[in-house]
């Protein structure tokens, strides 16, 4: 009786098993076929060839990086560096080619060879000098976006043609992006199933210690896993860079979150011993169809990554349930080792005596500033809110000249379009004593507070190109923007002879430059009625963002016949998205009169640009600021002429 009974019993707990452990291992599978089919419910222009390539361009970077942290976390750890060193590897091709002279195939190879010798650092840092992997990879990230910032002086740098075309299409259609994507998680794939390093990644992420005592060569093989990490990385930043023509020392900042994020995504443990290329793949791709399709149904970029987010902690919890149902099918598995009391000990001492280190730096670089402001020069600090933009790597040079031909001490720092650093540097500078402060707001209601601070300690504000909200500044330097949005609305309105459907790319949303150039040009195409306005979408004064929105938009809107752009960034990512189109049947507008921007409308692809004076921007601006420390009166605005800059008058400009 029993007998007949039991195997009925277990047939049916093992079919319930089986259902269950199908569902939990094909889960993001499962997320991304839901996915499509409800992006192509909800927008026509989803399900698209075209389309759907663009997905995978747009998840190709990610997928790359993903792929080498993939390596990472299946042995327990975690890389934070992958952004950053795709940065630095893609400028060091890009300035090894250019700058130094090199031959295009020695700059590639010192490239990777540059992603390689990061990760080794990184591995060399967590095998031999026992760091946290989250600490030694987060140094290597400031180290590379560090020496990026170096070499490329803050400003693009161009990219060689040769290898330009891996961000090309093969044939016209199918994108190269996609295929060095495929062909490094088929790398990838390969690592991780048929060699001894990957079996040696997944033995070290479910237990080290036991790897070890199996005679595994446990410090040796983190070397190679994180080279491998750096590999991937310069392959990923290449390609980026490709993609947009030039190497940007701010590239791929936050990638390494989206990157880590696919891994998860795809069912690779935090923990460690778990994880496969082919849901990485899966895990990018989920977030690059959540973008395109957001994008395409025109959700404010805020609800963008509040879904994003909620999708990245659905995952994390399935990662969390699945440990818990794996922990529960092995009676007592021998999970308490990761680990050792003796181990955090050894932890807590050298976060101890790291934390007296970096509190004895500080307070020795307070020591010596406080004894050497008592009879220095006139200090200004001044905030700038990104040194990746070329227009304002002008403004600060011409804000140092300036200072230099007056004697001013002056200090520059950059917010990397980050409010919460920028409020942090700001209080900076108001601890510091200066005698007055110049800011470049990344978002002008969040440095409020900051710039309050300072007038209370009476250190009179400067803000540069975009206006402060609910705080006293001594004045506003700034172009005047409305003005050039009208005059941008004037100058495309009469190239489409006042009729057609055009597309607008916002800026970075709270600043006062992104509102009121979007005023002046939404004041001055009424006068058009022709002229429809089909989509107006976020880009945050970013080339790479530009790219992408525009690749997107033009999905739903293939037919649009103009473009206006509130920067010359984001301008000269829509004019590669649309490609021949560009400045012959689809005129596009853009702000700034950057270098790259005029290089541009010299070449036809960029049709006109409102041109600021940036460096006499700086220039005014410090000028202002001295004035309001010596206790001078200055008037509350200063406006600094703008005009528009055609192929007819870009001889003009410089």
């Amino acid at each position: 009786m029993a007998t007949d009974t039991h195997p009925s019993k277990a047939g049916a707990g093992s079919a319930g098993q089986g259902l269950r452990r199908l569902l939990l291992d094909n889960g993001a599978l499962s997320a991304l076929v839901v996915l499509l089919v409800a992006m192509s419910l909800l927008s026509g222009d989803f399900l698209t060839t075209q389309n759907l390539l663009n997905v995978g361009v747009q998840a190709a970077v990610t997928a790359i990086l993903a792929f080498g942290v993939t390596f990472v976390i299946v042995s327990a750890g975690i890389d934070l560096s992958v952004g950053s060193v795709a940065a630095l590897s893609a400028t060091v091709l890009a300035w090894s080619a250019t700058s130094a002279g090199l031959p295009v195939w020695l700059a590639v190879v010192l490239a990777v060879a540059t992603g390689l010798a990061c990760g080794f650092v990184s591995g060399a840092l967590v095998a031999y000098g026992k760091l946290p992997s989250f600490i030694a990879t987060l140094a290597m990230l400031s180290v590379a976006r560090g020496l990026s910032l170096v070499i490329s002086q803050g400003r693009p740098i161009p990219f060689p043609d040769s290898v330009s075309v891996l961000g090309d299409t093969i044939g016209g259609w199918l994108p190269v992006p996609v295929l060095v994507m495929i062909a490094m998680g088929l790398i990838a794939a390969l690592v991780l199933a048929r060699t001894y390093i990957g079996r040696s990644m997944y033995a070290i992420g479910g237990n080290e210690e036991a790897a070890r005592l199996s005679g595994l060569r446990v410090k040796k093989q983190k070397l190679a896993i994180y080279a491998l990490s750096g590999l991937f990385a310069a392959v990923a930043g290449i390609v980026l860079a490709s993609r947009l023509v030039s190497a940007q020392p701010q590239a791929a900042q936050g990638y390494e979150l989206d990157a880590i994020a696919a891994v998860v995504i795809g069912g690779a443990s935090l923990a460690g011993g778990v994880g496969k290329a082919s849901g990485t793949l899966i895990g990018a791709l989920i977030l690059a169809v959540l973008r395109n399709g957001l994008n395409l149904l025109s959700v404010s970029a805020f609800w963008q990554q509040v879904v994003i987010g909620v999708v990245i902690a659905l995952a994390v919890l399935l990662d969390t349930l699945r440990r818990k149902a794996g922990s529960g099918a092995s009676a007592g598995g021998a999970s308490a080792a990761p680990g050792s009391p003796g181990g955090g000990r050894r932890g807590a001492v050298q976060a101890g005596v790291a934390l007296v280190c970096v509190a004895a730096v500080i307070a020795a670089v307070t020591y010596f500033k406080s004894g050497s402001t008592s009879a220095g020069p006139t200090k200004v600090g001044m905030s700038l809110s990104t040194l990746n933009n070329p227009f304002f790597v002008q403004m600060k040079e011409g804000a140092q000249q300036e200072a230099d031909e007056a004697g001013v001490d002056l200090t520059v720092t950059d917010a990397q379009n980050d409010a919460s650093q920028q409020a942090n540097q700001l209080e900076n500078f108001t601890s510091s004593g200066v005698d007055s402060v110049i800011v470049n707001p990344v978002d002008s209601d969040a440095v409020g507070p900051a710039v309050r601070g300072a007038d209370k300690a009476g250190i009179p504000v400067v803000a540069a190109d975009r206006g402060v909200n609910k705080a006293e500044t001594a004045t506003l330097v700034a172009s005047d923007n409305v003005a050039g949005g009208k005059l941008a609305a004037k100058t495309l309105a009469d190239r489409l002879g006042g009729k057609g459907s055009i597309i607008v790319l916002q800026g970075t949303a709270g600043t006062s430059a992104s509102r009121e150039r979007g005023a002046g040009f939404a004041a001055g195409i009424k006068a058009y009625p022709g002229i429809k306005i089909v989509a107006t979408q976020p880009a945050d004064f970013d080339r790479t963002k530009g790219l992408d929105v525009m690749t997107n938009l033009l999905q739903s809107h293939p037919g649009v016949n103009g473009v206006f752009a509130e920067n010359d960034e984001m301008a000269l990512g829509a004019v590669k998205a649309l490609g021949g189109k560009a400045g012959k049947s689809v005129p596009v507008v853009g702000f700034d009169g950057t270098p790259d921007g005029l290089t541009a409308v010299e070449a036809g692809t960029l049709y006109a640009s409102v041109a600021q004076q940036p460096e006499e921007l700086g220039r005014v601006a410090v000028r202002n600021a001295l004035r309001a420390a010596d206790g001078k009166k200055v008037d509350s605005t200063v406006k600094v002429p703008v005009k528009v800059v055609t192929r007819q008058n870009v001889a003009d400009f410089s």
